[in-house]
C-alpha cells in the first residue's frame, strides 16, 4: 500500500488557492458516475458499452468474496448506510485487451469468421490481464493534492478510481484497498484538461512557455510499424509491448525488413498512427474483414465510415497529431487535449519521426518544475 505526504511548503497566495494546493476533489467535480461492466458481460457487450459511453477502458465488477482483484487489489463498492460490500472491482478492461483477444495468440486462424464470433462471446473476466494495464487497479483519495496525483500519473498509471464517501478518508495517495459507496474515474487526460483550463496561473504559465525538449518531455526511442504491416500483426505486436498506439512509418528501400514486428521508428517518414483508442468505434464486421490487410488500407477504410456522435471515433482519426522539437510544452498540451489523444509525435521539418511526447512525460516534467519552484 502506498501513501504520500502533503507538501508542507505549499500555501495559499493572494487570497486564493494555488494550483499545487488543489486536490483530486477539484478534478472530479464534473465527472459522471463510473462506467463499469459486469464480469459476465461478453466482449461484444463490453465494446458496445465503451462506445456508448465514449470511454476506452472500464473497471470490471463482480460479486464480493469470489475473486482476487488485479494486482491483489480489494476495491469494493459498499452500501452507504450499512457499509456491506456489494461489488468487487476485479480489474480494468481496455480496448487493447479486446483487440489482443480478437487477434488471437498466433496459434489460431484469427481471420476465421466463426472464430471471431466465438471470441466476441467470451466473458470479459476471461481476458483481464492479457495486457499490462489490466493487471493493476488503483484508487486515489479525493483529498490527495494535485502534485501527489501527478506523481502517480507520472509513473505510467493512466487512470485510477476516486472513491466517493470512502471509509479511508484519512489516507492521501494511491491505494490497492478501498471501500466506498461509489467511485469516479480519473485519467491522465482529465488532469491535463484541468491544467489547461488553469494555464493562465503564473506558476503553470512559466512552465508551459518553455520548449518541451528543454524540459525533458521528449522520448527519442519510438517503436512503430510499417505502412504494409498487417492489422493482425500490428495488434499482436502492440499487445506484447503493452502499447496502445504506434506510429506508422515508411520502410527503408535499402534493406529487407520484417513487417510482422515492431521496429525502431526514429528517422523514418511518419505517415500515420495505429491506435487501439481509435478502434473502439470500429464495427466488428469491418475489423474481422480487415485483419489481414495493411494498417494503412484499414485506416483508409475506417475513414469512410460515417462518424456518429455515439461511435466514439474522433473526427481527427485520420489526422496526425505532431509537434516540432522546438514546440513549447503548452503547444503540445493544447494539441493532445483538444484532440483527445495520449501522445504527440515529434517530427522534423522533413516529416521524419524524431521522438514522442506522452501524457506520462508531460505530467512528469510539469510536476518536477512545480516542485523545484517550491524549494
Amino acid at each position: 500500500m502506498q501513501t504520500t505526504k502533503p507538501d508542507e511548503k505549499a500555501t495559499a497566495t493572494h487570497g486564493g488557492v494555488r494550483l499545487r494546493d488543489k486536490t483530486v476533489s477539484d478534478l472530479i467535480t464534473n465527472k459522471k458516475r463510473l462506467v463499469e461492466v459486469p464480469y459476465t458481460a461478453s466482449l461484444a457487450d463490453t465494446i458496445n458499452a465503451l462506445m456508448a459511453n465514449r470511454v476506452v477502458a472500464a473497471p470490471v465488477a463482480a460479486p464480493p468474496g469470489h475473486w482476487i482483484g488485479a494486482g491483489g487489489s480489494m476495491i469494493m463498492e459498499s452500501d452507504k448506510q450499512t457499509g456491506a460490500a456489494r461489488k468487487h472491482y476485479i480489474g480494468m478492461v481496455t480496448m487493447l485487451d479486446v483487440l489482443a483477444h480478437i487477434a488471437g495468440n498466433g496459434c489460431e486462424s484469427a481471420d476465421d469468421g466463426g472464430g471471431l464470433d466465438r471470441r466476441m462471446q467470451v466473458p470479459v473476466s476471461s481476458i483481464i490481464g492479457h495486457c499490462l494495464e489490466s493487471l493493476s487497479l488503483w484508487t486515489i483519495n479525493s483529498h490527495t493534492r494535485i502534485t501527489d496525483c501527478m506523481e502517480v500519473f507520472s509513473k505510467g498509471i493512466h487512470r485510477a478510481l476516486v472513491p466517493v464517501d470512502s471509509q479511508m478518508e484519512n489516507i492521501s495517495g494511491v491505494e490497492l484497498m478501498d471501500s466506498a459507496s461509489s467511485y469516479r474515474m480519473l485519467t491522465q487526460l482529465d488532469l491535463l484538461r484541468y491544467m489547461k483550463a488553469h494555464e493562465h496561473e503564473h506558476e503553470l504559465r512559466r512552465i508551459l512557455d518553455r520548449p518541451a525538449m528543454e524540459l525533458g518531455a521528449v522520448v527519442d526511442v519510438v517503436f512503430g510499424v510499417f505502412n504494409k504491416t498487417r492489422v493482425i500483426d500490428a495488434i499482436r505486436s502492440m499487445s506484447r509491448a503493452s502499447l496502445n498506439a504506434v506510429p506508422i512509418v515508411e520502410p527503408s528501400d535499402a534493406i529487407e525488413e520484417d513487417h510482422r514486428q515492431l521496429i525502431n521508428g526514429k528517422d523514418r517518414k511518419l505517415v500515420g498512427t495505429f491506435s487501439a483508442t481509435d478502434l473502439r468505434g470500429c464495427p466488428i464486421a469491418l475489423l474481422q474483414s480487415c485483419l489481414q490487410v495493411s494498417v494503412v488500407d484499414f485506416i483508409n477504410r475506417l475513414s469512410e465510415i460515417p462518424l456518429h456522435e455515439s461511435s466514439g471515433l474522433r473526427n481527427s482519426t485520420m489526422e496526425l497529431i505532431t509537434c516540432r522539437p522546438e514546440s513549447t510544452l503548452g503547444e503540445v498540451v493544447e494539441k493532445v487535449v483538444n484532440n483527445h489523444v495520449h501522445r504527440a509525435w515529434v517530427v522534423n521539418e522533413l516529416g521524419m519521426l524524431t521522438g514522442v511526447i506522452s501524457l506520462t512525460d508531460i505530467i512528469r516534467v510539469i510536476r518536477v518544475c512545480m516542485l523545484s519552484e517550491m524549494t
